[in-house]
């Protein structure tokens, strides 16, 4: 199990646009199509990676929680799936079915949008505001697995009351830790 640490975008830098498949739905679906009235939660995330299956029940919950607060939350996977198969498109699909996932789990074939928010590792985790305007990146909590704590996504659930509230987050935004994006080989 690799630990990456995410590569910290700075803050109210403009979401960058993409249009990529929806797994779930089949559909292509653009970044305007698919954000929060209030604020987006961007995840990148994949099947495999211990550190997202850690999560991935808060994942939902978030999703499930935030979704009547004018908030969306959005995966994506941008892993290599050449030679990482079990994180393909079709994969994907079915992952979500059982996962219960209630967010857009879309597949980013060329890599080129987990290089435009400088991902670095899966889970990382991205909160933009209604103008798309990052005002969050880093962790979901301090959970990882192994080390007992709880997985309660309060670092993310932090960001958004403070979006929704619209109060200046002051917490310090700690680096998500996961394993590395799995990188086209060259």
């Amino acid at each position: 199990m690799a630990n990456t640490p995410s590569n910290m975008m700075p803050l109210n830098t403009k979401a960058p646009d993409f249009k990529l498949l929806d797994t779930i739905s089949d559909t292509v679906l653009s970044l305007d199509q698919l954000k929060g009235e209030k604020a987006t939660v961007l995840f990148f995330i994949c099947n495999h990676c211990p550190f997202v299956k850690h999560v991935n029940a808060e994942l939902v919950n978030l999703a499930k929680d935030f979704k009547t607060e004018g908030v969306n939350c959005i995966g994506i996977s941008s892993n290599d799936v050449e030679h990482y198969p079990q994180d393909g498109p079709d994969k994907m699909k079915a992952h979500a079915a059982v996962k219960g996932y209630n967010f857009p789990y879309l597949y980013d074939k060329t890599q080129d949008v987990a290089k435009a928010y400088d991902a670095a590792c899966t889970p990382d985790f991205y909160v933009f505001d209604a103008a798309l305007k990052l005002q969050y990146r880093g962790q979901l909590d301090d959970s990882r697995p192994g080390n007992n704590i709880p997985v309660t996504g309060e670092a993310i659930r932090h960001a958004l009351n403070c979006i929704l509230n619209n109060v200046e987050n002051t917490q310090p935004q700690k680096p998500s830790i996961g394993c590395n994006i799995k990188w086209f080989k060259s």
